[in-house]
């Protein structure tokens, strides 16, 4: 059956679903559990190496001088998700078990999405170089305080942060990046000549790690501590909580005097988590715990995914009044201007 084109079921969420399902059956265990755990390290260390080699120094800079959308991204990511992540401490343990909840939480602090927010973005006919911008400044800035805040807001639920883990942390994400970025001025044609088949590598690293810490999970048998009925709880809860930022980043959005086309952006970009850069962290900060950490950030990219869709769609076919719209914007933002129209 054809699904309904609202309805956009990601064809990775199924393998990624698929995967989990392979770990379940098949757990990587003794001998192999080592080699698993060796080749996901250096599949995440390429990762982020990629990540950095892809990322323009010059494109950032410039698209500093819109600086009040980038900052109220970051802030909607970095600030507004915590604190609702923190108030929701107070559905343990009625509603979410505190394994559950530090998952839950550790969403909360992963940074925005790059592709999805660009696409619905460019559907919704919003600003699309701000949603790039954006989405590029909150990955990179998640690579410093995502692990931070861990650290200050977790404490040991998450597994044991410690000085060792940040060093892990330091070792396995950062100093990747930091050689992409050397290294980008020689390998970044090549790279976006084959930014397809690259795609694949970034995808198939991304189902190693999720295999890994699936396969730790089941031998490590925490597994047995999730029933149907938490489950059902962790979704009302991050659909309550997607639904508030969503109302936050549009009305919010109006209130600071935004125009459409970049509070269209601020919505895509501060509301939304990335898989990509959550797994990766979780792996080497919750260690055997990361399956379960890593579940609540599953469920919330494929419902962030199907709803903001729907929204885009729904924001394409606003009248062309709201595209007339230009309200003043205050110091340091720019005037309201006609939306990019791509796509």
């Amino acid at each position: 059956m054809k699904l309904p084109s609202w309805l956009p079921i990601d064809p990775y969420i199924l393998a990624l679903i698929g995967t989990v399902v392979l770990a379940a059956l098949l757990p990587a265990s003794g001998a192999a559990a080592d080699v698993a755990g060796g080749v996901s390290t250096g599949a995440v260390a390429l990762l982020f190496f990629l990540y950095g080699a892809r990322l323009s120094t010059a494109e950032a800079l410039d698209g500093l001088r819109h600086w009040r959308l980038h900052l109220t991204v970051l802030a909607c990511t970095f600030v507004a998700f915590p604190l609702l992540g923190l108030a929701g401490e107070g559905l343990v343990p009625y509603v979410l078990t505190p394994e559950l909840y530090s998952g839950f939480l550790f969403l909360c602090l992963v940074p925005s999405t790059i592709q999805s927010s660009i696409a619905f973005t460019s559907i919704a006919r919003g600003n699309v170089p701000a949603a790039i911008c954006a989405g590029s400044f909150s990955s990179l800035a998640g690579i410093f305080v995502t692990p931070l805040l861990a650290a200050a807001l977790l404490g040991n639920s998450g597994g044991g942060f410690s000085a060792d883990a940040l060093l892990k942390i330091g070792v396995q994400l950062l100093l990747p990046f930091a050689a992409g970025q050397l290294l980008r001025r020689w390998i970044g044609g090549f790279l976006t000549r084959h930014k397809k088949v690259l795609g694949y590598v970034d995808r198939g690293s991304i189902l190693l790690v999720v295999y890994t810490a699936f396969s730790e999970g089941m031998v490590a048998g925490i597994w047995h501590q999730v029933t149907p009925v938490r489950l059902g709880a962790l979704l009302v809860a991050e659909a309550a909580l997607l639904a508030l930022m969503l109302a936050l980043t549009w009305y919010g959005a109006k209130r600071l005097g935004f125009d459409r086309g970049d509070r269209i952006a601020i919505q895509f970009a501060g509301s939304k988590k990335s898989l990509a850069s959550g797994l990766p962290m979780a792996s080497v900060l919750f260690g055997a715990q990361a399956s379960l950490a890593v579940l609540p950030l599953m469920l919330f990219h494929q419902m962030q995914l199907m709803v903001c869709a729907v929204i885009a769609k729904r924001r394409s076919r606003d009248p062309e009044e709201e595209f007339r719209e230009r309200p003043t914007a205050p110091a340091g933002g720019r005037m309201a201007e006609e939306p990019v129209a791509v796509g």
